[in-house]
């Protein structure tokens, strides 16, 4: 076993409180690299580990249920404000990167064109930086649950969308390198100093160095055609001590209280569509759910997961999880036009899809049913010593 780890009940919800990373061993002069800690019990809680030989999986039912709220909504509780979608790219790459096709009324990038059936334009931008200010509530302004520390010097930000991850990352470690990658120029050009931006892809071979402490990703898992690769190559490009996280929202249906029939629900039949279209391009929506096996293959220890309901629609009763709901039912919303392509290569004709489409905007609109989406953090620790010599 690499050494799963599991987190007291107290720790669940802000994993830095483990402190700094585990400081470096002495060498030793077997090969071999020492056991791992065994887990602590915990109470069951929503923070659990990759099921695996001897590491327990905490049971859904002890996860927090979300309240619902009684009586009509407020109607003027979320004020609707304009998102800037104005970006620019990056100055360090060259002019045939800026290059763009369009299709259905959308933009798409042309560098590694069709590898990403989902556009970059200002709409898509925007609902991006919306997911990102869902998480930022989800985790309590928390950037990152990795307990990477106060001082990381190299962080690399993969699949960096927007830019604005890595920005604030920059802000809040000004002393740190920030490198964020995409397929997309469509970072800003105005940022930290300590911040900077490339166009690769993270599935060739590694071109942008070594030693990183914290490599991120953020809804990469369910993309990436070859995530054993990606990962055993981020692994042997972190340091000795590096953590890498990824946080991937899981966008199957689920319901605590019987509002939803998991037989005919509309949200189920768009989620199943969806996944048939996005395999088409090489992609697994279901991954967010298995990333620690991936992580254990490749060599990582302390391998942690904390997972987290967010609720599709403004139904909770709790205002922060009605917010959150909030921005996850737009970003739904949103995604019908911007999955346009992906349902166009299923067979679907315009027609059908506006019809379907319109469908599925009813059954989001609906808060009488309370379906919320699990959204996963996974974090995970490069070993000091390693066996195998990576």
């Amino acid at each position: 076993m690499s050494g799963l780890l599991e987190l007291p009940r107290e720790l669940s919800d802000d994993p830095s409180q483990l402190g700094p990373p585990i400081p470096p061993q002495p060498k030793r002069s077997s090969s071999k690299a020492p056991p791992p800690s065994t887990p602590r019990p915990i109470p069951e809680d929503e923070a659990f580990s990759q099921e695996a030989e001897g590491v327990r999986r905490q049971p859904e039912q002890f996860l927090d249920l979300i309240e619902a709220e009684e009586g009509p909504e407020e109607e003027d509780e979320f004020l609707a404000e304009g998102w800037d979608g104005s970006s620019k790219a990056s100055t360090s790459v060259t002019s045939s990167i800026y290059a763009h096709t369009y299709e259905n009324g959308r933009r798409y990038h042309s560098y590694r064109y069709g590898r990403y059936p989902i556009p970059n334009d200002d709409q898509e931008q925007n609902r991006e930086d919306m997911k990102h200010a869902m998480m930022m509530e989800l985790t309590d302004g928390k950037l990152h649950l990795s307990p990477i520390g106060p001082n990381p010097q190299k962080i690399i930000d993969i699949g960096t969308g927007t830019g604005i991850w890595a920005i604030e990352m920059g802000d809040l470690f000004p002393g740190a390198e920030i490198l964020g990658l995409d397929l997309s120029p469509i970072q800003p050009q105005w940022v930290p100093p300590n911040v900077r931006f490339m166009i690769d892809d993270v599935e060739d071979e590694w071109a942008n160095g070594s030693n990183w402490d914290f490599v991120h990703l953020r809804g990469m898992a369910l993309v990436l055609r070859d995530l054993q690769k990606a990962v055993d190559q981020i692994y042997r490009h972190l340091r000795p001590g590096g953590w890498i996280e990824f946080q991937e929202s899981h966008g199957e249906p689920c319901c605590d209280d019987g509002t939803m029939n998991p037989e005919t629900d509309v949200m189920k039949k768009f989620y199943a569509l969806v996944v048939e279209a996005m395999a088409k391009f090489g992609m697994n929506l279901n991954m967010p759910a298995v990333v620690g096996e991936f992580l254990e293959r490749a060599g990582f220890v302390n391998i942690t997961c904390v997972r987290k309901k967010t609720p599709v629609g403004t139904w909770p009763k709790d205002k922060t999880m009605r917010l959150i709901g909030l921005y996850v039912r737009e970003a739904a919303l949103q995604s019908l036009s911007a999955l346009g392509k992906a349902f166009a290569n299923l067979g679907m004709d315009a027609v059908e899809r506006e019809v379907f489409s319109a469908k599925v905007r009813e059954a989001v609109m609906d808060g009488s049913v309370h379906r919320y989406y699990y959204f996963y953090f996974w974090f995970a620790q490069k070993p000091y010593e390693d066996e195998g010599g990576r």
